[in-house]
């Protein structure tokens, strides 16, 4: 079976400085895997090497088993991003910015099937007409998840993307999370959130300073145990 994300060696500098030394990681389709760590430990870089926005130094980044380097036309038709904060359009309301991003991305659908991605996302139908300006980051991050849907992504690349919920939303959120991995969409997430880690996660690796320390199954530890792992990997 084919890796849904593989990094084989991939590796990051900018001029001097190595932002991720050379990472090997396989992340099965269908996966959850949370990457945890501080600001600067790679997991931002991780990400951006997959999504295509920067190149690697060394090494390859993988999706679906293509090369995301040498082909991003292809392998971003395979990955939708959700990060901190969903850039979307305050003026426009929740189906406006829904189709608007899938026809940029080529996509066309009706304003019935429009609504039923945004409710599949978790979005009451209350909201859908109403402007961005006044949605929650909860709502906002369920519009992000909408255009993800819409799009069929297999992979969906997340960075920090419960920062700043409440949990109330936190759970909404991981919920939905847990949806797409029952249908078969891996999604790699980077997060500070070590609590949420071990409950949405299915494997959870630890990043510091451009090194992967760590990989473990979520179901083999606890919060605690993580927390203690974590602080003695960024020590």
């Amino acid at each position: 079976m084919t890796n849904a994300l593989e990094a084989a060696q991939l590796a990051k500098n900018y001029n001097n400085h190595i932002a991720l030394h050379p990472l090997e990681l396989q992340i099965p389709p269908g996966q959850i895997f949370c990457l945890l760590g501080q600001n600067g430990a790679g997991k931002t870089t991780t990400i951006n090497l997959f999504l295509g926005f920067i190149e690697p130094s060394s090494g390859q980044a993988l999706i679906n088993g293509v090369n995301v380097a040498k082909n991003t036309d292809i392998t971003r038709q395979a990955v939708a991003y959700i990060p901190e904060v969903v850039h979307l359009y305050g003026n426009l309301t929740g189906v406006e910015n829904l189709d608007f991003f899938n026809r940029l991305a080529g996509f066309r659908f009706s304003p019935k099937e429009l609504k039923a991605f945004l409710l599949k996302a978790g979005l009451q139908e209350e909201a859908h007409e109403k402007k961005l300006g006044g949605y929650s980051k909860g709502m906002r991050q369920k519009v992000g998840i909408a255009i993800a849907l819409a799009k069929n992504a297999s992979v969906i690349l997340m960075d920090e993307p419960t920062s700043g919920l409440d949990p109330k939303a936190t759970l909404e959120f991981n919920a939905i999370c847990r949806e797409l991995s029952d249908q078969g969409k891996t999604i790699l997430m980077a997060t500070h959130d070590i609590f949420n880690a071990t409950s949405l996660g299915h494997r959870i690796g630890i990043m510091r300073d451009g090194h992967l320390k760590h990989i473990v199954d979520a179901s083999g530890i606890t919060a605690e145990g993580l927390q203690q792992l974590y602080f003695e990997s960024i020590g």
